[in-house]
C-alpha cells in the first residue's frame, strides 16, 4: 500500500510539472529541460529518492522528453521552411561527439557534483537572459573551420551536462552570429535531437546503483519521460495562447530571475549550506 501511495503523489508532482514546463515553453520558448531538471530533483528528492545519481537520472530523463519535443518542434519549424538544413549538418557531428562526451563525464560524477555544474551553467543562462542585448554580435554569419569545430562540442557538451536541449546554448550563440530568431529557434530544435539522442541510448546503459524509482532503465526513468510528454503537449499550447495575449517580454525577464535564484539554490545544496 505504502508503495501505491508513492507512486499516485510520484505521478501528481510530475503532472504538476509538467504542466507548468509546458505552459513555459509556449509563453517563453525556453527548453523544457532548464526546468525539468531542478524540478526532477526536488521532486524525487521529496519523495525520498535522494542517492548519489539523483541528478545522473534528472538529467537522463530530462534529455529522453527532449527527443519527442524537439523531433516535434522540427518537424514543425521544417513545415514553415525555418530550418536552415545545412547550419544543422555542418554543426552535426561536433554536437554529437560533444553530447557522447558529456554523457560519460555525466556518468562518472556524482549527484553534488552534477548540482554544482548545473548551477553555475544555469546562472550563466539566467544572467544572459536578463541582461543580453539582442544587438551583441559575435560576427554576421555562422563560423566554420576552427571556431565551429570548437563551438559544436561545445554545445553538445554543455547541453548534456544540464540536461537540456539545444535552446539555451544554441539560439543564444546563433543570435550573436547575426541568424534571426526564428531561424535559430528552428535550427536549435535540431540541436536538441542530435544532443539528446545519443546522450540518452548511452544513459540506458547506465545503471543506478542505488534509491531508483519505478520504472528506472538505466538511469532514465519512464514514469517521469511518459508523464512529462503528455502534460507538455496539452499544455504548451495554453502558453502560446497567453503569449499572443500579452508581451512576454517583461515575464522573460522575471523568469530569467527565477532561474538565477533556483542556480544559485542548486549550487547552495551541491555546497551543503
Amino acid at each position: 500500500m505504502p508503495d501505491t501511495i508513492l507512486l499516485i503523489q510520484m505521478a501528481l508532482l510530475l503532472m504538476a510539472i509538467g504542466a507548468f514546463a509546458g505552459v513555459l515553453a509556449g509563453l517563453l520558448g525556453v527548453g523544457g529541460g532548464i526546468v525539468l531538471v531542478p524540478a526532477f530533483f526536488y521532486a524525487f528528492q521529496t519523495l525520498g529518492y535522494d542517492g548519489p545519481q539523483l541528478m545522473q537520472m534528472c538529467l537522463a530523463t530530462s534529455l529522453a522528453t527532449i527527443i519527442v519535443t524537439s523531433v516535434r518542434s522540427v518537424l514543425s519549424h521544417n513545415k514553415k521552411g525555418a530550418v536552415d538544413w545545412d547550419i544543422l549538418r555542418s554543426w552535426a557531428p561536433g554536437i554529437v561527439i560533444g553530447a557522447v562526451i558529456g554523457m560519460f563525464v555525466v556518468a562518472q560524477l556524482r549527484s553534488n557534483t552534477l548540482q554544482a555544474i548545473f548551477g553555475v551553467l544555469a546562472l550563466i543562462v539566467g544572467l544572459y537572459m536578463g541582461f543580453g542585448r539582442s544587438e551583441w554580435r559575435l560576427g554576421q554569419a555562422m563560423p566554420t573551420g576552427l571556431t565551429r569545430a570548437i563551438q559544436s562540442p561545445l554545445v553538445g557538451f554543455m547541453s548534456v551536462l544540464m540536461g537540456i536541449g539545444g535552446g539555451s546554448f544554441g539560439v543564444p550563440l546563433m543570435s550573436l552570429y547575426n541568424t534571426p530568431i526564428h531561424r535559430a529557434v528552428a535550427i536549435a530544435a535540431g540541436f536538441g535531437v542530435l544532443i539528446a539522442v545519443p546522450a540518452v541510448i548511452g544513459f540506458l546503459f547506465v545503471p543506478m546503483q542505488t534509491g531508483a524509482p519505478p520504472l528506472t532503465i538505466g538511469t532514465v526513468n519512464l514514469v517521469a519521460f511518459v508523464i512529462i510528454i503528455a502534460m507538455t503537449l496539452i499544455t504548451a499550447p495554453w502558453g502560446v495562447k497567453l503569449a499572443h495575449a500579452m508581451d512576454p517580454k517583461p515575464l522573460k525577464r522575471v523568469f530569467a530571475v527565477f532561474l538565477v535564484l533556483v542556480a544559485l539554490n542548486m549550487l547552495r545544496k551541491a555546497l551543503g549550506w
